[in-house]
């Protein structure tokens, strides 16, 4: 990480380079102002910096073009009073937000690689759950009498949690040393053949002890990938629709899952080797992830960390539908780097690890990101998607209806996952978990409660399957897309790798909890008293979420630098004595005069947004600054 660490000693001297006016802190932005870096600069001063840029960049070629995106840059709404810019080029800014999903062939190929590594993700996640229904009584563990069933249950869920606990523990950490030495590209074509290889081991394992080393195996790649494919995304993928396309892991992922159950269907009349078919058919999705990564572009925000200008450039060139939008965010990525640089200096994996909670503005990323995260295992849906199965046959139904009523939860995760693609970057990330989360702990209530409807009536199991498939219908366009896309974005470029594991680490340690202590809590509770719990915890997280968790819709990636740098206390006071207020106002007494003064101001946007676009076309806006309640 040295080329990017030796950027804060430039920045020492940063603010007088550029002739700035005073910025707003990075650490304790107390007036929640979001202001871009390039902001107050004057053109003469602007110009001489990109030229010193260009030359130290080895792009002294480029030079009227990076100057132009400078200026582009410094107030993206004004670009129709850039004298430099041709009419293609303002053709190709308009379009930018007006056709904002007009985007290069190699950006959509990167989203489809990515979307892959998500398929592999749900696959390898339900392999196991049809396998639980026959690989315990092969391996002589069967969670029923006459062998101890409390031991074995306790066999069964470590056996289960084993990508889960080497994807927290090793898997997830791993991704940043590979990150430095390989790039985003080389950590997913490792990671690829992890998973590969490893539930082709599964299939051939002779014992319950071979099966878990090799789902250990599977885990470190696991953890690797869901480490580092969100952030590949994340940083490949224009503001404007970084939501919608870097959501696509958790869609992807839920279209994995829904092939997992598909396949353990095709495989359930196979006989004894049906559970070996049902683990080891997750090597499909990973072949096409090890080929195809390579014929993307690498990261430019990674090539820049490494100080390999020209490599981003022609990285942005293929992401980017013009050269001048590829200059503007390559000088605007550095611009705010340097930014990071000032507050950030010398580090190392160590001291990485350490920032996540020393830095104030890294701090709250990793507590932001932390709820996500641990609110996807609090909301209950892996006890579905990791034990449908043996929660359909408590219900009382044969193994062909536990496993199509489990077809019938992947296939409803999958399709409502989709109106996330849009909703993501319209209502925003702390919007959709806002409206999900009481939903989901109603419907899971009903589920479990729909199991005192005596089972020998028809209704029994229809309305248990119904209010499960209720259940993932609202969690799939709210916490399935939400953590990944989040987490993957909030983390300064110094801290992204590390702050993904974190992240990432965070979700499979508690999903790797969820999956050892469930069979021994469904024994113990029931399976109404252990909806029941769920339930109770998606409350929890429904408040967290709400004092923890800033809005980062249609943001750049530097932009929420500023977003963080707000204080938690700040945000927290603004929830409880501004925002919740309001919502009493206006929906519960339907007060329509209600008013809500937003709590971040943007200070000249980096990223033509919506109102402004719609502005210049005509249709809507405001001038001057532009504020956004979030």
């Amino acid at each position: 990480m040295s080329d990017y660490s030796e950027k804060g000693a430039q920045a020492e001297n940063h603010e007088t380079e550029r002739g700035r006016q005073a910025s707003v802190s990075l650490n304790n932005n107390i007036t929640a102002r979001i202001q871009n870096p390039l902001a107050g600069i004057p053109r003469h001063t602007l110009f001489h910096n990109v030229e010193e840029f260009a030359r130290d960049a080895n792009m002294a070629e480029h030079i009227p073009l990076l100057q132009k995106g400078a200026l582009v840059a410094q107030n993206p709404p004004a670009f129709e009073e850039v004298a430099e810019l041709d009419e293609s080029e303002r053709d190709a800014l308009r379009n930018e937000v007006l056709h904002r999903w007009r985007q290069p062939k190699a950006l959509y190929v990167t989203v489809i690689l990515c979307s892959v590594g998500a398929a592999v993700q749900g696959w390898d996640q339900t392999g196991s759950n049809g396998a639980n229904l026959s690989w315990p009584d092969a391996f002589g563990v069967p969670d029923s009498k006459p062998t101890d069933p409390a031991i074995n249950s306790w066999i069964i869920g470590i056996v289960n949690s084993g990508p889960y606990i080497a994807s927290a523990i090793l898997g997830c950490w791993l991704s940043d040393p590979l990150n430095n030495y390989f790039g985003r590209r080389g950590t997913i074509f490792v990671s690829g053949v992890f998973c590969l290889l490893s539930v082709i081991g599964s299939a051939v394992s002779q014992t319950w002890p071979q099966l878990f080393v090799t789902r250990l195996l599977l885990g470190i790649g696991m953890g690797c990938k869901a480490s580092t494919i969100p952030i590949y995304a994340a940083e490949n993928c224009p503001a404007a629709i970084r939501g919608g396309l870097v959501m696509s892991w958790q869609m992807w992922t839920a279209f994995g899952i829904f092939l997992g159950f598909s396949a353990n269907l095709a495989v359930y009349n196979t006989g004894a080797i049906s559970w070996r078919l049902q683990l080891g058919s997750a090597f499909i999705p990973a072949i096409p992830l090890v080929i195809g990564v390579y014929f993307c572009p690498e990261s430019p925000r990674w090539y820049i960390k490494k100080g390999r200008y020209s490599d981003a450039f022609r990285s942005l060139c293929r992401l980017r539908n013009t050269p001048l939008q590829a200059a503007r965010d390559l000088y605007y990525i550095h611009a705010q780097i340097l930014e990071e640089a000032a507050i950030i200096g010398h580090n190392n994996y160590v001291t990485r690890f350490i920032e996540l909670f020393t830095i104030p503005r890294v701090r709250r990323a990793t507590l932001a990101s932390w709820t996500v995260m641990i609110a996807q295992q609090m909301c209950g849906i892996n006890i579905i998607a990791f034990y449908s199965s043996t929660i359909f046959k408590e219900a009382g139904a044969g193994d062909l209806q536990a496993l199509l009523a489990s077809w019938g939860f992947g296939a409803v995760n999958f399709v409502f996952a989709w109106p996330a693609v849009w909703t993501i970057d319209t209502y925003g990330r702390r919007t959709l978990l806002l409206f999900t989360f009481p939903q989901m702990a109603w419907t899971l209530l009903a589920a479990g409660f729909s199991f005192y409807i005596p089972s020998d009536q028809t209704a029994h199991i229809g309305v248990i399957a119904f209010f499960v498939f209720l259940f993932a219908a609202f969690y799939s366009p709210g916490e399935g897309p939400v953590p990944f896309t989040y987490s993957a974005e909030v983390f300064p470029l110094s801290h992204r790798e590390v702050g993904m594991s974190w992240a990432v680490a965070t979700c499979l340690f508690y999903a790797a909890v969820l999956s050892i202590t469930f069979p021994a809590l469904l024994r113990a509770f029931g399976v109404v008293g252990a909806f029941g719990f769920y339930a109770g915890l998606n409350v929890v997280a429904f408040c967290m979420i709400f004092l923890f968790v800033p809005e980062t819709k249609q943001r750049t990636l530097e932009e929420l630098d500023y977003v963080f740098a707000v204080p938690t206390r700040t945000h927290i006071r603004y929830q409880l004595t501004k925002a919740l207020p309001y919502w009493f106002k206006r929906y519960v007494f339907f007060n329509k005069s209600a008013t809500l003064k937003p709590l971040y101001h943007f200070d000249d946007p980096v990223i033509g947004h919506l109102a402004d676009a719609k502005a210049m076309d005509g249709t809507n806006g405001t001038n001057g600054v532009k504020e956004t309640t979030i």
